[in-house]
């Protein structure tokens, strides 16, 4: 939703910049429109394989550093590991028994899921990061998008805004009904956020106009 959400906003900023500063210039506003989302598009994917691979990186040092501790110091982290299920709320005696047995099972396991917070079999794939923001943030481009192409003549600002609030509640609602929070403030954020982008970039746009002409 964050992707899909960013794809309609810049996308729209976009255009309604360019459609202010030249209003009965399609082809300008459409390319435009289109430079913007593909830009857009691998910038977000970019990023995400940029923060993923740091972020999977990172797991992976962190459970290197947990396997050598384990064979070398394999007394100090049964402690450690009884020390965090005491943590927990266990009693001291359960928590020893908890980590003597996941010890023995799967130390590695027990330390990564207790002391980390991750899989150490799993780790998050950029590739799959990077890909699913590519084509969130196409997905949402579309809909600012197709406005554009359509015979809207002198109201393509208006109406390029209006589709764009509906995009922006669509993605809100759908984003707070996943998460189980409270639609009425996901939706209220999202269109705010987006209406303000786009008159800040239609002013510019404005502005931009009417000093060239």
């Amino acid at each position: 939703m964050l992707g899909a959400n960013d794809g309609i906003v810049s996308t729209a900023g976009v255009v309604v910049g360019v459609a202010a500063a030249s209003p009965n210039n399609l082809i300008a506003i459409a390319t435009a429109g289109i430079a913007a989302a593909v830009a857009g598009a691998f910038s977000m994917a970019g990023g995400e394989y940029v923060s993923v691979s740091t972020q999977s990186d990172t797991e992976k040092a962190l459970i290197a550093k947990e396997r050598w501790e384990l064979e070398t110091m394999p007394q100090e982290e049964l402690e450690e590991l009884a020390g965090l299920y005491r943590d927990r709320g266990l009693s001291p005696e359960l928590a020893q028994q908890v980590a003597l047995e996941l010890t023995e099972h799967d130390a590695l396991a027990a330390h990564a899921e207790v002391e980390l917070g991750i899989d150490h079999e799993e780790f998050t794939s950029p590739w799959a990061a990077a890909i699913s923001s590519f084509v969130a943030f196409a997905i949402g481009s579309l809909i600012p998008l197709m406005v554009v192409l359509l015979p809207t003549g002198d109201h393509l600002v208006w109406i390029t805004a209006a589709s764009v609030v509906v995009g922006l509640f669509l993605t809100g609602w759908i984003s707070a009904a996943l998460g189980g929070a409270p639609r009425r403030p996901a939706i209220v954020r999202n269109v705010v956020m987006g209406a303000a982008t786009m008159l800040a970039t239609y002013l510019i746009g404005l502005l931009f106009g009417v000093a060239v002409s």
